[in-house]
């Protein structure tokens, strides 16, 4: 039986270590441009990045930060959660969800929160029927360019 672990990743070297995971979810995004923008989300906006190893192989990673809001309080914020395309429906991305509720639990925030497209029907499933996810708004977005 292969032994699964979370890391959290830090170093620029471990950032990129799960960039080919990452790419699946973020398909817009190239190596240097993934790089650029956790390292500035990490340094200025409190983003964390963790990994679920499978010995050494990542098979899959989630990306999340504190934050408070007058709406939710204090409340930790998933921003990415992918399991590798050949390792889904494997309990992967429930034990990295798990990983961040005990992380918001043990840093005093009291609920965790994210956003899905509305193309992900899968996604909403398992956040609602496997996590105990509800649905509590839409999200709304302009672009400025």
């Amino acid at each position: 039986m292969d032994i699964l672990t979370v890391q959290e990743l830090q170093s620029k070297d471990e950032v990129l270590s799960a960039f080919s995971v990452m790419k699946q979810l973020r398909t817009h995004l190239d190596e240097e441009a993934y790089l650029d923008l956790v390292v500035d989300a990490q340094k200025h906006d409190r983003y964390k990045m963790a990994a679920l190893l499978r010995g050494t192989d990542i098979v899959a990673v989630v990306g999340f930060k504190p934050m408070t809001t007058l709406y939710y309080g204090r409340f930790v914020w998933v921003c990415d959660l992918v399991t590798d395309e050949g390792e889904r429906s494997k309990g992967y991305g429930e034990k990295l969800l798990a990983y961040v509720h005990n992380w918001a639990r043990a840093n005093d925030f009291g609920s965790v929160a994210l956003s899905s497209g509305l193309q992900r029907a899968a996604a909403h499933r398992f956040y609602e029927e496997k996590m105990g996810y509800e649905k509590s708004s839409y999200v709304f977005k302009v672009s400025l360019s």
